[in-house]
């Protein structure tokens, strides 16, 4: 089905429209083989809290953005390779429902579908791309993945020190190793993690000692795996130069 999709005018007409709505400062889309799969609204858990993206699955790769104007104008458009995706369903909590993890060597952040049958739809969408990707590729699936944070509302103290209070004045920062929401004294060492800058990024105290000493073992991503947090390991992928993420 893909593969005779890939050359017909109807698939290259619904890309270039994705592109339109992306603007110039979006990135060029057209490839020979990309396949426009679906597209949909999803409810993407940020740091400061639940915000609504307009998301586009291709064959080889996941495309998201800010909604400007439903359906004619997109901003801030992220682009994520398949092949190095993996996905985790999120047990329902409240308000919270029919949503599972998108995890990245770079970023991994937690999606929400309007429905069940919605968000079966979309893993089952995604697990395949992965899965032919791979299979083409001859390669194995990612084993590492970028820490998923836990959103700011979650904690009102930090979760290393378990002291201090955050306030205006005592801000909030995210261990780039283990997603946890710390101090600034808790987190005043950098680090370099490769796969997800090119330069060293903010850890926690004790992610340090167990990166310098190579003793870190495997970070666990199941749910309720983190105490005091009723959304363990959901977060967003906010870079420190877009607080609107």
């Amino acid at each position: 089905m893909v593969d005779r999709l890939a050359n017909s005018e109807a698939n290259s007409k619904r890309i270039a429209v994705v592109e339109s709505c992306f603007g110039a400062a979006g990135q060029p889309l057209a490839i020979p083989g990309r396949v426009l799969i679906g597209e949909g609204v999803l409810t993407k858990l940020c740091r400061k809290k639940p915000k609504a993206r307009q998301f586009f699955l291709f064959n080889d790769i996941l495309v998201y953005g800010n909604i400007v104007i439903q359906k004619k104008k997109y901003n801030k458009q992220h682009i994520i390779p398949l092949e190095s995706v993996t996905i985790d369903t999120v047990p329902d909590e409240g308000d919270l429902r029919n949503g599972w993890l998108i995890k990245t060597p770079t970023k991994s952040f937690a999606v929400y579908a309007a429905t069940a049958t919605e968000k079966s739809e979309w893993m089952n969408h995604i697990g395949k791309c992965v899965g032919d990707l791979l299979q083409k590729s001859g390669k194995a699936p990612t084993g590492e993945h970028a820490a998923v944070w836990v959103p700011d509302s979650e904690a009102t103290v930090c979760m290393r020190c378990q002291k201090v209070k955050f306030t205006p004045v005592s801000r909030r920062h995210h261990c780039r190793k283990c997603g946890f929401v710390v101090c600034g004294p808790c987190s005043e060492k950098k680090f370099l993690l490769p796969s997800q800058s090119s330069k060293p990024v903010r850890v926690c105290e004790f992610c340090f000692v167990q990166l310098t000493s190579g003793s870190l073992a495997p970070r666990s991503d199941s749910i309720g795996s983190r105490p005091g947090s009723k959304f363990n390991n959901l977060s967003d992928d906010e870079d420190e130069d877009d607080s609107s993420d």
